[in-house]
This record gives structure tokens, C-alpha cells and sequence, in this order.
């Protein structure tokens, strides 16, 4: 009996055993396919789906998607060309080059040419080619071109000063990075296809080099080498550096779509400056500021010079044209002018850009001057510059009230202003309409209640202090103040005040904080502004930081009832 059960449990053993190995090598066998299956999707895959599936922050560093296809290729050949190129090119770039320096000249220069030009032997490298999908369309095709080039050109400028000073001056060592685009367009069925191509500097990554004077230093004539270098990068910035762009025609046609056209306009108030850095041995700076958003000589605005001042206040409204709101900026650069015989030397610059500014809307800012917006060469405190800005549109315009006669020449903001104006106010201005071109003065009633004031320093060796503020419209002259508020800190005044202001564009209102003392007062601090947010508002209540305070604020209650009037621009 125990053989049978023996062999009825090896043979169910052993048929047990194949029915496993036979399950085992089905499911094997059908995971195998499902694996073949899952490996032919992902090799059917493209980059978008890859980035569809892992989040970038999951990407190990090693896995780079690179859009630029490599251009190996194309250097090999540009190499062994770029000998003919330098013999070709010359004098070509010469006499193309030199009419868009003599543009950018500084006044300084009495003239700046070139007398030596060779591109050297080391020829740039393209570092890769994309096709820009989404801005190429139907009717065109945009392609872009990075490119890099360390190159050991000869270049030699021959500057002659406005004293009669010649120096030849050597621009050596030139790093070079960017990105070029072009524009082929219009697609057409004509040998070769497109009817023009523009081409623009979309990117400059970095621009680096440096200036000798052959057989003397350059930086033994204060000025000359920062003003030969603005010359240089503005030329290369504003020729040619997106949105500005360049058309060559291939094929005859209207191809004025291609061209940069305005896009809108920028008003810029420039208010004040403070703790700009003393640039003189004897007394102080006499700072000017130069505003652009584009550096063609006859687009650049300079403010007045302000005297032995290392604070001053401008007050001054500029207009300029805007091309691309998306990529172009605002600079200010801020000199020490030193007559007429030497120039000027700089305190610091600042950008903008546009992008940043929402259109129909002021914007009220300070800007950090440094010393060079592109490369940081040090941290050193250069002073701030406080501007306000507008940024309208074209097209826009209709969304302002508009109760003038179209002949009237306005800036953007007094049409913004003129809004506030009443329907009655605007049709008896209508009725002068057969006057001369005028601009608008904007004037009114400004009522000023000062509130209080918190966290004010102490200046008196006994007790707090005894805080008082003076108010002051800086144009008109006309002073008030308030009452003496007795040994705080943090003083409640709540007094109103009302100034007739006659030109409320070009106004400013000045607010002084002083201590009283029995024999005279101490000056506690400040605070300066301009009417237009309150022209603009109606009504404002805020808190003001009192400057020569650590934290002082002055709190203030602004009214503006407007009354705008015409004055004959002759």
C-alpha cells in the first residue's frame, strides 16, 4: 500500500512540477512582450513627450535638452574661408562701421574713424541653429544663430578730442557671445524663395574688451576711455541689437512690414537724486543726467546741471519713443560735469526695463546706480535716482478722456490728467481752439492735512523733542507750518493746509521736519514729492518715509481739486 501512495505522490509531484515550469514560461514569455512593447513606445518618443512625462526638477543633471542643433559642419569650412573673409571684409565693415560711429559720437570727440582694420586669424565659432516656430508663421521663417568669437583682431581708432588731442587707440582682447536672428520673409514661389531677410543681435550674451592707446595710457586723459567705450557698445547696441533690425531685399518689393516701427511712448519724470558720490577734490559734484531708451544723439535727453549738490532735485518731464515694450530699456546715467574743457565724468547709470511697466499706469521708482549694468566691477554706494514713469500704448489713447482740441500739443500724462477734468471744464477749453498750439497747465487747489508723525530720532540731550513741520511748494515758493508739538516722539498734528498751485505738472512739495529749540531748530529730516499721484488719484492717505530717519514716517492726508488751463506755448 505505501508503494502506491508512493508513486501516486511522484507522478502528482512531477506533473505538478511541468504545469508550474509550463505557467512560469507563459508568463515569461508574456511579460517579455509587454516589455518589447513598452521599449518601442519609448523609442517612438520625441523631447515633448519626455517633458510631458518627468517634471524638470526630476531631470539628473547630466540630461541636458539642447534646441540649438550643432553647427561642427559649418565651422570646419568657416575656418579655412575666414583668411579670404579678412581680406574681403575689411574694408567693407570699414567704410560701413565708421557712419554708425560718427552717429553715436560723444561730444567730447571731435571725430572717430578707423586707421587700421583686420578681423585677425581667429574665426568665430557657430555654436548652433534653431527654427523659431513660434514667431516664423506662414508667411516667413525665423531662424537663430548662436555664436561665439574670441578673436585677435588689429583695430586701431584714430580719435581726435575737442582740444585738438589725437590719440590712436588700439581695441584688443574682444569676447564676444550672442545670438543672432533672421528673418526670412516674405515666402514667395521665386528663386530663392523668401524676398528679404533682416537680421538682429536677439541676444548679447557678453561683450568684453579693451582699450589701449598705442605707445601711451588712455587712462591719463580723464573720460575718453569710458566715453570711446559707451561710443562702441551703444553703436553695437542700437544698431543692430534687437528690436532694431536690418533688411537686405533679395527680390524687388515693398517690404516695410520687416521695418521697426514705434509702438507707443514713454513719459519720464526725473524727480531727484540722493547720496550720489562725490566725484571733486573741492567741494562737490555738479551732476547732469543723460536719459534714453535708444542712444541715437538727437533721442538722448540731459537735464540741467545742478551745482555743488550731491542731492539735487530736477523736477523734469521727458517723452520718448518706444519701439519694443517687450525687450528694450530705460537708462539713466548720471555725470559730474566738469566744463567745457573735459568730460564728464560718471557718477553712475541704472536700467529699466519696459516689461516692467503696466501700461496707463505711473510708476513711481528708485534706481540703484552702479557702475556698469552689465558686469558688477564693485559694490560700491553710487546714490539712487527717483523717476516716475508712463508708459502708453499706441492705440490706447481712446481709453482716456480726450475734451481737447486735437491741435493742442499734450504729453501722454497731462491727456491722463485731463481725464479729471469736468465734461463743463473741457467744453469751454474746446471754445479755444483757434489759439496756437498750447500745452496744458495743470492747476488747482492742494489741501494738505498733517496728520502725525512716528518713530522721529531724538535730537535733544533733555527730554525728546518738539516736532514741527514746514511745507513748501518748491516752484510757487508759497510756506506753511504746522504747530510745535511738545516732547515726543511721535507727534499728532492733524492741521490742514491749501496751496493754490498754478503749474501742478511741474510742481514738487517739500516737507521738513524740525525740533524746536528756544534759541533756533534742528533739522530732523525730509520728505519730497511730486503732485502727480495725487493728481492722478483725487485723493491719497499714506504714510511717507522721512529721509535722515533710520524709520521716521510722516502720515498725510493729499486732496487735489484740478482746474486746467492753456498757456500759449510761444
Amino acid at each position: 500500500m505505501s508503494f502506491l501512495y508512493g508513486m501516486f505522490f511522484g507522478i502528482s509531484f512531477g506533473i505538478g512540477l511541468m504545469v508550474a515550469y509550463a505557467r512560469y514560461e507563459n508568463v515569461r514569455s508574456r511579460r517579455r512582450a509587454e516589455l518589447a512593447n513598452i521599449v518601442a513606445a519609448f523609442s517612438r518618443m520625441t523631447v515633448q513627450d519626455s517633458r510631458k512625462l518627468i517634471p524638470p526638477e526630476f531631470y539628473p543633471p547630466w540630461v541636458v535638452f539642447q534646441q540649438r542643433q550643432k553647427l561642427n559642419w559649418l565651422n570646419y569650412q568657416l575656418d579655412k574661408l575666414w583668411p579670404f573673409i579678412n581680406e574681403a571684409a575689411s574694408e567693407l565693415i570699414r567704410s560701413n562701421v565708421e557712419p554708425i560711429l560718427e552717429q553715436y559720437r560723444p561730444s567730447i570727440l571731435a571725430s572717430l574713424s578707423f586707421s587700421k582694420l583686420t578681423l585677425g586669424t581667429v574665426a568665430p565659432q557657430f555654436t548652433g541653429v534653431a527654427i523659431v516656430e513660434s514667431e516664423s508663421g506662414e508667411e516667413g521663417i525665423t531662424m537663430e544663430l548662436e555664436m561665439q568669437w574670441d578673436g585677435n583682431p588689429n583695430i586701431v581708432l584714430d580719435i581726435r578730442t575737442r582740444v585738438g588731442v589725437g590719440l590712436p587707440v588700439q581695441v584688443k582682447n574682444i569676447g564676444f557671445t550672442g545670438v543672432f536672428r533672421l528673418i526670412f520673409k516674405p515666402l514667395v514661389d521665386e528663386f530663392p524663395c523668401f524676398g528679404a531677410v533682416a537680421y538682429s543681435l536677439r541676444e548679447k550674451k557678453d561683450l568684453d574688451f579693451t582699450l589701449k592707446v598705442v605707445g601711451g595710457d588712455i587712462s591719463s586723459i580723464p573720460g575718453i576711455s569710458d566715453a570711446i567705450e559707451e561710443t562702441i557698445i551703444d553703436a553695437i547696441e542700437d544698431s543692430i541689437t534687437w528690436p532694431v533690425r536690418q533688411i537686405i531685399p533679395i527680390l524687388p518689393g515693398d517690404y516695410s512690414d520687416l521695418e521697426l516701427k514705434p509702438c507707443g511712448t514713454l513719459d519720464v519724470k526725473l524727480v531727484q537724486a540722493k547720496e550720489l558720490t562725490n566725484k571733486d577734490l573741492i567741494g562737490k559734484s555738479d551732476p547732469f543726467v543723460v536719459i534714453f531708451v535708444r542712444p541715437l544723439r538727437d533721442r538722448m535727453k540731459t537735464s540741467k546741471t545742478i551745482n555743488n549738490e550731491l542731492n539735487p532735485i530736477w523736477n523734469e518731464h521727458f517723452e520718448f519713443t518706444v519701439e519694443d515694450a517687450s525687450t528694450q530699456h530705460l537708462t539713466v546715467r548720471v555725470f559730474d560735469d566738469e566744463g567745457p574743457m573735459l568730460a564728464p565724468e560718471i557718477i553712475g547709470i541704472s536700467q529699466l526695463a519696459l516689461q516692467e511697466l503696466e501700461p496707463g499706469k505711473v510708476k513711481d521708482v528708485w534706481l540703484k546706480l552702479v557702475k556698469d549694468v552689465k558686469v558688477q566691477r564693485d559694490t560700491k554706494n553710487r546714490g539712487q535716482v527717483h523717476l516716475e514713469l508712463l508708459y502708453c500704448p499706441f492705440g490706447t489713447e481712446s481709453s482716456l478722456k480726450n475734451p481737447f482740441n486735437s491741435d493742442y500739443s499734450l504729453t501722454t500724462l497731462e491727456k491722463s490728467l485731463k481725464s479729471e477734468t469736468s465734461r463743463a471744464e473741457a467744453a469751454e477749453l474746446g471754445k479755444m481752439a483757434t489759439q496756437k498750439k498750447s500745452d496744458v497747465i495743470v492747476r488747482g487747489v492742494l489741501s494738505i492735512t498733517v496728520i502725525a508723525a512716528e518713530n522721529l530720532p531724538k535730537v535733544d540731550l533733555i527730554g525728546k523733542a518738539d516736532p514741527f513741520v514746514v511745507l513748501q511748494l518748491k516752484k510757487a515758493g508759497n510756506r506753511a507750518k504746522t504747530r510745535v508739538a511738545h516732547d515726543t516722539l511721535n507727534p499728532v498734528w492733524n492741521q490742514t493746509f491749501d496751496f493754490v498751485v498754478e503749474d501742478g505738472q511741474h510742481e514738487m512739495l517739500i516737507l521738513d521736519v524740525y525740533d524746536h529749540d528756544t534759541f533756533g531748530k534742528d533739522k530732523m529730516g525730509k520728505c519730497i514729492m511730486t503732485l502727480t499721484r495725487v493728481m492722478m488719484e483725487g485723493e491719497i492717505q499714506d504714510s511717507f518715509h522721512i529721509d535722515g530717519t533710520k524709520s521716521g514716517k510722516l502720515f498725510l492726508n493729499l486732496k487735489w481739486t484740478p482746474q486746467l488751463v492753456l498757456r500759449d506755448s510761444s
